[in-house]
């Protein structure tokens, strides 16, 4: 009997040991669900922050309204869908037939939104099929199943500004935006893909689910796989920071750059081949590697190890290379002008872009003159003269009309005037070139923005100031005779009042002398750097580079326009007539004001671009200059 007490004792001790360790263990258990909870809310809420508000859904054609007029189809990428071969690039993709003539045209801005685009084939995670897929400058990712187009479109414009795109076969679909690197879309949900690929400029995606190449602008090759990236610049042996174009063939991956080559094999950094080359596009082919030049046309490299052998040209050297790639076993070229297939006697032209009026699609100026002929200045390729039809151009371009910055008549004297980057040019009413001023005949400056006419003259607009031409010779104004700042961009004369729009805000002229200058921080002015001028009844519409447009009356008040939102107007992108008022935008597409309603509005719809650069009014039509072609409507119809 004496040794119950004992084993009692050994019970409870014993008991009491599982009691506190069961305690302890619950409460481990207790606290391990609370980190776990709280891990799990976390990254929930990570989760939530790094998903990306978008809107997916049918994209509905622009319907009538705006009239194109003829500009180059000049072509960036092509790819094999459903059996065919499509061309895209600026003005929208293109379906060829077995002749190479197209059967199917969408055009940008009405069947396809506002943005040049990209392609790749693939398969969505929400799509019910292969699909053409088109990542947008502007606009998000496009898809197309071969009757119906879809849009993904994210609601940061920064996100919408795309370049590249490669479809995943999880049917998750990759993106590269220009600054804010590789996103992912799977259907349901658009997140950054790695924390590692933000904040970066994509030029180009390669690979697979399992490892992923990222070319960039400034920051080399990039590669993702096994959830980790390396990254490959010039002392990891790219010979240039800027990738151009990817191939890949089995292990081997090869790295596009405007100076050669670089070739990786099974991760690694191997060797530079083609040095020196632009080499815009790649493609292996077997024991070859095949170099899309811009000037070269296309070069056949060796891959075989051993003695490195030169690059040989095929064919003759096609210009403007954007794409080399393989449609049934054949070399194809995708040219700016067309798509090209080598064949024993050389490169043979299978699909050419439709011939065009315009000789670029960059616009940068628009004026009419006298004979009601169409001046066209482009951004980099001079001018074109549209004759009243729009059917026939003369094109002018040499080293003073290149880069035009605004179009002017002088119905009094009979001229065209035309400001560009190397001086002011004078046409006579034939539209032939009788003179060129710069800084040896007098301007303050060589580079001229803008022309405002002026009672027996003119005056111009420099980055250094402004001149005034007139019977007495030119003469110059600058910060020294007190222009609020040297740098001016836009110009307007009413009788003797001049006024001045610069980078640093508004000063009125009257005669050649400041009466007064207007800041930010002196006025009711919203933003310094004034862009645009237009003259608009009573008053003066002010465009600015952020602050969207403003009012200024002739007693020196500012006012703003209710519900106008905030954004950046073109240089000399604005325009007035009897009934409305127009500004063009740089993201946004064009304002329009109704001055019976005295409301703006916005239009995008039609547009080929979301760029609107350029402005002009004639028999009832408002003419629209883009950065990718030119577009007209009746006034009043939209």
């Amino acid at each position: 009997m004496a040794a119950w007490p004992a084993l009692l004792r050994s019970a409870r001790i014993r008991f009491a040991c599982v009691g506190l360790t069961g305690l302890v263990l619950l409460a481990l258990g207790f606290a391990w669900w609370r980190a776990s909870r709280a891990l799990w809310q976390a990254t929930a809420e990570v989760a939530a922050e790094a998903v990306i508000p978008f809107r997916a859904g049918p994209f509905e054609p622009a319907r009538g309204g705006f009239e194109p007029v003829s500009a180059p189809e000049v072509f960036r990428d092509a790819v094999v869908f459903q059996g065919r071969t499509w061309m895209c690039g600026p003005a929208g993709i293109f379906e060829l037939g077995d002749e190479g003539g197209s059967l199917a045209r969408y055009l940008t801005g009405t069947d396809l939104p506002a943005a040049p685009a990209a392609a790749a084939v693939g398969v969505a995670a929400d799509g019910g099929g292969p699909e053409l897929f088109l990542a947008t400058s502007g606009e998000g990712l496009v898809a197309f199943d071969g009757r119906r187009f879809r849009q993904i479109r994210p609601e940061d414009p920064a996100l919408r500004q795309l370049t590249a795109v490669l479809p995943l076969p999880t049917g998750r679909i990759l993106v590269g935006t220009e600054k804010r690197g590789v996103l992912v879309y799977d259907g349901k949900r658009i997140t950054p893909f790695h924390t590692a690929l933000e904040r970066l400029e994509v030029t180009v995606l390669a690979g697979d689910d399992a490892s992923i190449w990222v070319g960039t602008v400034n920051d080399g090759l990039l590669h993702w796989h096994a959830g980790q990236v390396d990254r490959f610049g010039e002392t990891e042996g790219l010979p240039d920071p800027r990738v151009l174009s990817v191939a890949i063939s089995g292990e081997a991956v090869y790295a596009g750059t405007p100076t050669g080559v670089a070739e990786f094999v099974s991760g690694r950094f191997t060797r530079v081949l083609a040095d020196g080359v632009f080499a815009k596009s790649v493609l292996v082919r077997g024991e070859t590697l095949a170099v899309g030049t811009l000037e070269d046309g296309v070069l056949e490299v060796p891959l075989a190890a051993g003695r490195a052998r030169p690059a040989r040209g095929v064919g003759e050297a096609l210009p403007g290379v954007e794409r080399v790639l393989s449609i049934d076993g054949e070399l194809f070229a995708l040219a700016r002008n067309g798509l090209y297939r080598v064949g024993r006697g050389g490169w043979e032209r299978v699909a050419a872009a439709e011939n065009a009026v315009l000789a670029d699609r960059n616009i940068s100026a628009l004026a009419f003159d006298g004979a009601g002929r169409l001046w066209v200045g482009y951004f980099d390729r001079g001018l074109d003269i549209l004759e009243p039809g729009l059917d026939r151009a003369t094109h002018v371009e040499d080293d003073h009309v290149f880069c035009v910055n605004r179009v002017v008549h002088d119905a009094e004297r009979n001229l065209t005037v035309a400001a560009t980057a190397n001086g002011l040019v004078l046409f006579d009413a034939a539209g032939r070139e009788r003179q060129v001023l710069g800084r040896e005949q007098g301007l303050i400056a060589g580079h001229v923005t803008d022309i405002a006419l002026r009672p027996g003259g003119m005056a111009l607009a420099t980055p250094a100031g402004v001149t005034i031409l007139d019977h007495s010779g030119a003469r110059s104004l600058y910060a020294f005779h007190g222009l609020v700042n040297n740098h001016v961009y836009a110009l307007a004369s009413e009788g003797d009042r001049l006024l001045v729009g610069t980078l640093g805000g508004l000063s009125v002229l009257e005669g050649d002398a400041v009466r007064a200058s207007y800041t930010t921080a002196n006025s009711g002015l919203k933003h310094n750097w004034i862009t645009a001028l237009a003259r608009c009844g009573g008053e003066w519409f002010v465009g600015t580079y952020g602050a969207g447009v403003l009012r200024f009356d002739p007693a020196g008040r500012w006012s703003t326009f209710p519900g106008l939102p905030g954004f950046e107007v073109n240089s000399n992108a604005m325009l007035s007539t009897g009934s409305a008022a127009y500004a063009g935008s740089l993201r946004d597409g064009l304002y329009i004001y109704g001055r019976a309603t005295g409301r703006w509005r916005n239009v995008k719809a039609g547009l080929p671009s979301a760029n609107v650069t350029a402005l002009a009014a004639h028999g009832g039509f408002i003419y629209v200059g883009t950065d990718n072609g030119l577009v007209r409507f009746r006034e009043n119809s939209q």
